[in-house]
């Protein structure tokens, strides 16, 4: 199994203070286990997180990571959202691990 920082991604613009913590945290493992969004299993989501409107998203298969950071634009979307939410998805860097590690 690859480790764990090359299985996770950073989301930001997760729409913060809407609905409760653990709805958002739900909200983002359905968008990225769908296969539209180039999703797959999803191991773990941390959130919140200190930074307002960030989430880590761990996948279970780095070959996931790859594949959504090829997605041109994801947007969250949920019944319980007013609106879409255009989210920015980046790889998890060793800093942001270690500042993800430091956070828990």
């Amino acid at each position: 199994q690859a480790a764990r920082s090359t299985r996770t991604i950073v989301v930001a613009g997760v729409p913060a203070g809407l609905l409760q913590d653990d709805v958002i945290a739900d909200i983002l493992t359905i968008h990225f286990q769908m296969s539209r969004n180039n999703g797959g299993d999803v191991e773990e989501v941390t959130y919140p997180t200190r930074n307002k409107g960030v989430a880590y998203i761990t996948f279970e298969d780095q070959e996931v990571v790859e594949r959504v950071l090829k997605k041109d634009q994801h947007l969250l979307q949920d019944k319980r959202l007013s609106r879409l939410y255009p989210l920015t998805v980046t790889r998890c860097d060793v800093s942001s691990s270690l500042i993800h590690l430091i956070m828990l």
